[in-house]
């Protein structure tokens, strides 16, 4: 047998989807095994999980790496040529407690990259393929929760928070939670069809995948802040939107007295930090009103507001509307399994004010 003939076996017996995971330390486990699932569930027919229309790889320069929950995976291989792979898939998880991957990983990803096998950026593992210069010239789609710690490490870099995740030529990023899923179904339909897709889904007790360019479930309002404590107190405003916090607890949080956090919302923001709070669980009810099928009831409740009255008094003084006479979302026809695969358009993040900007031009 001629290497050609060789070359050409492996070639067949090639699953029709392949996917390298690089895990990252103290990566997010959901991320990793919601993916997995996916491919897992679209392998095989039935559920026997045998890697047969789908293959998947943990490749680390180190036996285990461990989760942000504690929890260790092995790694099945150490870096395999990424030609054997679709997609190299980096799944992130917890910021700032030191480094996530090793320069050995660094070097495997650009080796991939420069052969042209397409990168995906899971949760943030976007920033991990940002710091390692694999995102130049393209947007990253990021969770609300990271948009500042992307926009503060890379103020030059292109990223978007209002949406699950985004394709962007030979790069892939995914905000992480729940849309992993849908990025999920995104690569089986593309690869394998839309009746694998909806088997995975099924499985898993989805109806149906969402879109790329549907919003994330909790966007982001907050408006820039230059200072950190401001930073950091607009992030615990946007975690606590159900059950506000004291103000005198967020100041607590941060180690300075309620009046030293007043007087920096007034330098930098013009107002109380007791009404930016108010403001930004409004934008969001308004958010929901417009995203949700929700009750105007059940809204008032997940935005902190004690009743329903309270809210719409509130809700009418900022938006010079009641919530009642705002419109509501059309309820939209479930996309067909077999839909056909297209490309996704950039959509601009939100402006401070909740309005949405005219989208970019898309990448050519």
């Amino acid at each position: 047998m001629t290497d050609r003939d060789m070359t050409s076996g492996r070639a067949a017996d090639r699953p029709a989807l392949s996917i390298g995971f690089i895990l990252a330390t103290n990566f997010t486990l959901s991320a990793f095994s919601l993916l997995v699932d996916v491919l897992r569930l679209a392998a095989d027919d039935g559920d026997g999980s045998r890697p047969i229309k789908c293959r998947w790889e943990v490749m680390s320069s180190r036996p285990k790496v461990r989760s942000s929950c504690g929890i260790e995976v092995s790694s099945t291989a150490g870096f395999i040529d990424p030609a054997e792979f679709n997609y190299i898939a980096v799944i992130g998880g917890v910021l700032h407690k030191g480094p996530q991957i090793d320069d050995e990983t660094i070097a495997y990803l650009r080796e991939a990259a420069a052969s042209g096998v397409s990168l995906i950026g899971v949760c943030t593992g976007s920033l991990i393929l940002a710091r390692a210069g694999l995102m130049t010239n393209r947007t990253c789609c990021v969770s609300w929760f990271h948009y500042e710690d992307f926009r503060n490490e890379f103020p030059e870099g292109e990223v978007t928070a209002d949406q699950l995740f985004l394709v962007d030529r030979d790069r892939i990023t995914c905000a992480g939670g729940s849309g992993v899923v849908d990025l999920g179904a995104h690569l089986v339909e593309r690869h394998l069809g839309g009746s694998a897709a909806q088997k995975s889904l099924h499985i898993l007790l989805v109806t149906n995948a969402r879109q790329a360019d549907d919003v994330q479930p909790h966007p982001y309002f907050a408006k820039q802040a230059s200072s950190k404590p401001v930073q950091r107190a607009l992030l615990l405003m946007e975690q606590n939107m159900s059950s506000p916090l004291k103000i005198s607890a967020i100041a607590g949080r941060l180690g300075i007295s309620s009046r030293q956090l007043d007087r920096l919302f007034q330098s930098e923001l013009d107002d109380h930090p007791s009404q930016v709070y108010r403001r930004l669980r409004l934008r969001y009810a308004k958010w929901l009103l417009e995203n949700t099928h929700h009750s105007i009831t059940e809204i008032g409740h997940e935005t902190g507001f004690c009743d329903t009255a309270h809210f719409s008094r509130h809700f009418k003084q900022l938006f010079s509307v009641a919530p009642s006479r705002l419109g509501r979302p059309i309820t939209r026809e479930p996309a067909s399994a077999n839909r056909e695969i297209r490309p996704y358009p950039h959509r601009e993040f939100d402006n401070p004010d909740g309005q949405r900007q005219e989208p970019a031009p898309t990448h050519s």
